[in-house]
């Protein structure tokens, strides 16, 4: 009579994902590598603003926030509604939002 096998040990190496779910990750971490767009996002962290706003809060030119908040809603971090002619940004989710507050509180450690 043979001795019961024992179970195979659980790895405890990550699965790692996909290839090109690692090129969409790192391409998103490119879009915070900018701190113009970063000034952007916390403009926009508790308060939806036009481009105007967004501008005068982080003192640059309008043309210079519509070409970052471009990048930015082409990775789904922003979003914008229609106020009349107006387009007023947001965060796009929560995720955003905690995706910021993390950051932060990594490098204040």
């Amino acid at each position: 009579m043979s001795e019961p096998s024992n179970p195979p040990a659980e790895s405890t190496e990550p699965c790692m994902p996909d290839e090109e779910l690692l090129y969409d990750l790192a391409d998103l971490f490119k879009v915070f590598s900018d701190t113009t767009r970063i000034k952007i996002l916390y403009a926009l962290f508790d308060t939806p603003r036009s481009v105007g706003d967004i501008a005068e809060t982080i003192g640059a030119t309008q043309s210079a926030v519509s070409h970052q908040l471009r990048i930015l809603k082409q990775a789904r971090l922003v979003r914008f509604d229609r106020d009349g002619r107006s387009l007023i940004y947001s965060l796009a989710d929560d995720h955003v939002h905690t995706m910021l507050a993390q950051g932060m509180n990594h490098i204040c450690e």
